[in-house]
């Protein structure tokens, strides 16, 4: 009797739980995030390798795109770790087709200061001074980049952080740039995909974005575009992980 009590009650919780989870979404799904800047607003997401704008920002590019952001992409390496760089190259810009940003509004810087790799720590004040003047050129008033932990620890991700980070607390970002940065969590958490979103409500963050169902194979799609770096675990980093589905991010 008393194992058919407990039962029900857990029914009962994860019942609830299923339900609270599924109207988050559904309300966050349509939620302009307070105190993010709307139509028009001139957004460089900086990244390090072909395929990070997929595999962590899609939720991100397509929730700017929601709020009809000018978004143009700066990435900092070709992904030549494994002499596949002319091949990222081209699959980062169809990548970009599906995310709808436009080759125009697409930049790769690919020379020796920045190689794809773990193992080389990219110099903070060249970093900084290279994103500094691709802001100032092109009018940008958001950046949008990875946190410290830089989601995979990698760290050419960690560089780009250190860089802006150092632009945001010398003062030397123009007048009415904000940055925003991708939160990492712990492995548990980066894949339980939806299931993680009650954690991230309960936390404290600037802003969120979900996917809708249509948006996630969106994100896939372009994921998808990356072939050279489809591999069996990044095959199972599509379909479990919070990031193709979920993007918390907080201000400087």
């Amino acid at each position: 009797m008393e194992a058919a009590a407990f039962l029900c009650l857990a029914a009962a919780v994860l019942g609830w739980g299923f339900l609270w989870v599924w109207d988050s979404w559904e309300r966050m799904k349509g939620q302009k995030p307070a105190g993010l800047p709307g139509d028009g607003n001139r957004t460089l997401l900086v990244i390090a390798h072909p395929d990070d704008e997929a595999m962590f920002f899609a939720p991100t590019v397509l929730g700017l795109a929601r709020l009809r952001h000018r978004l143009s992409l700066l990435c900092f390496s070709a992904g030549n770790y494994y002499n596949q760089g002319e091949i990222r190259k081209k699959e980062l810009f169809q990548s970009c087709d599906v995310l709808g940003i436009p080759p125009s509004s697409i930049m790769i810087i690919d020379n020796r200061d920045f190689p794809d790799d773990p193992g080389v720590r990219w110099d903070t004040e060249h970093v900084a001074s290279t994103l500094l003047q691709h802001i100032e050129v092109n009018s940008i008033n958001l950046v949008v980049t990875f946190d410290a932990g830089g989601v995979s620890g990698h760290s050419n991700h960690v560089a780009l952080y250190a860089a802006v980070r150092t632009l945001h607390s010398e003062g030397k970002l123009p007048k009415g740039c904000s940055v925003l940065t991708l939160q990492s969590v712990n492995v548990l958490r980066k894949y339980i995909s939806l299931l993680d979103l009650p954690f991230t409500l309960l936390q404290t963050r600037d802003v969120l974005f979900v996917l809708t169902s249509k948006e996630v194979a969106q994100a896939k799609k372009a994921m998808s575009c990356h072939r050279s770096q489809l591999l069996w675990f990044r095959r199972l980093y599509v379909l479990f992980s919070r990031y193709m589905r979920i993007n918390s991010l907080h201000f400087l």
